[in-house]
């Protein structure tokens, strides 16, 4: 019997994971953003418009790579 006593770890660490699957699946209690007035809220920010929305982005310089490794320094 004393050569099982190695599953007592493994056992300990099974039981450990019911208790929290079964603390994680409980029922949970209704949020707090959720109401009318958060979702006004959400959707006002929504429908304004982005500061940087009109603006191109600037165009991007492609690096050639060239399969050397160089320091940015040297550049």
């Amino acid at each position: 019997m004393e050569i099982l006593w190695w599953l007592a770890p493994a056992g300990g660490v099974l039981v450990l994971a019911m208790l929290w699957a079964t603390w994680a699946g409980r029922p949970q209690r209704e949020p707090r953003g959720r109401s009318e007035e958060a979702y006004e809220k959400f959707a006002a920010a929504m429908a304004r418009e982005h500061p940087a929305a009109g603006k191109p982005r600037p165009v991007a310089k492609p690096d050639r790579s060239t399969g050397i490794a160089v320091r940015p320094s040297s550049r």
